[in-house]
């Protein structure tokens, strides 16, 4: 498999019979969380697993805690030994269309040290538009034994505890939200509109045309590289409402070559935990 985190359709298509490759379906909605396993039920990509953003790829917050925190890093091996998947296994996810979600799973299985993985380009609707087969049934599948090649956090995460500190010291926060909930406009999902200070606004919808494909490396490279103003990769720190689409972000930069950014897991959700903590309207920084 290419090492590129992308597949398109055909691609996938001529894998799917390959016993090392796993398919997983990450179709969610926010505002109705079942909807997913819904869709899923409907139809599929033939032998997908179905994960749930709430159940598989997050855990229940503190009242501390963003949205979606971090699923802990052994219940998650054990979720993807559940699906089958080894140290050797292939993994591909996808969601609707924009890969907003499946990103999510990407992440996490690069959080594992897990390299054997990538995004459905273009999601379920490519599949779709390709004529390429779906069934309904669930599939069979053996489950296995998983053991990740890490179990840290250092060096991928940032938490909100250190995220000042990092801002100090030159880091960049980038946060991947529409622009309308940067600038505190609107606030569909969390109970407080606006943005951490400092922090500049890409929301992840730039990263894909309007057929929810990626674009082209050399297209993102180009802007991200001017987003960054000469700091290397591994000084963004991407952020969203909760930590999800903000994976959308790390996927655009991995896919335009900019490997290490990290993650700030709590995003928008765990900052405004705190009211003591600042927050900024507008469209500045």
């Amino acid at each position: 498999m290419t090492t590129s985190p992308l597949i398109d359709a055909q691609s996938l298509a001529a894998r799917l019979r390959s016993a090392d490759c796993v398919v997983v379906d990450c179709r969610f909605t926010l505002t109705a969380p079942a909807a997913g396993r819904a869709a899923y039920e409907r139809g599929h990509i033939p032998g997908a697993r179905y994960a749930h953003l709430d159940d598989d790829l997050a855990r229940r917050p503190s009242a501390a805690e963003g949205r979606h925190p971090l699923p802990e890093a052994a219940r998650f091996a054990a979720t993807l030994g559940a699906w089958g998947v080894a140290a050797d296994s292939t993994v591909v996810a996808y969601d609707e269309g924009t890969g907003a979600i499946a990103a999510r799973l990407w992440w996490l299985l690069r959080w594992l040290g897990h390299e054997r993985c990538a995004v459905l380009d273009g999601g379920f609707a490519a599949w779709q538009a390709a004529h390429l087969p779906i069934e309904q049934e669930t599939p069979n599948w053996t489950a296995r034994r998983y053991e990740p090649r890490r179990l840290g956090t250092a060096g991928t995460v940032v938490t909100t505890r250190e995220l000042a500190q990092r801002q100090a010291a030159g880091d960049l926060l980038v946060d991947a939200r529409a622009a309308p909930r940067y600038r505190g406009e609107q606030e569909p999902i969390d109970p407080v509109a606006g943005h951490v200070p400092g922090a500049r606004n890409r929301p992840f919808s730039t990263n894909v045309t309007a057929t929810s494909r990626f674009r082209s490396p050399a297209e993102l490279r180009a802007e991200l590289t001017e987003l960054l103003a000469g700091r290397d990769a591994t000084r963004l720190i991407a952020m969203c409402g909760s930590g999800v689409t903000a994976c959308h972000l790390l996927l655009a930069m991995e896919h335009a070559g900019l490997r290490g950014a990290r993650l700030y897991d709590g995003s928008w959700s765990e900052w405004i935990r705190d009211p003591a903590r600042p927050i900024k309207t507008g469209a500045e920084p």
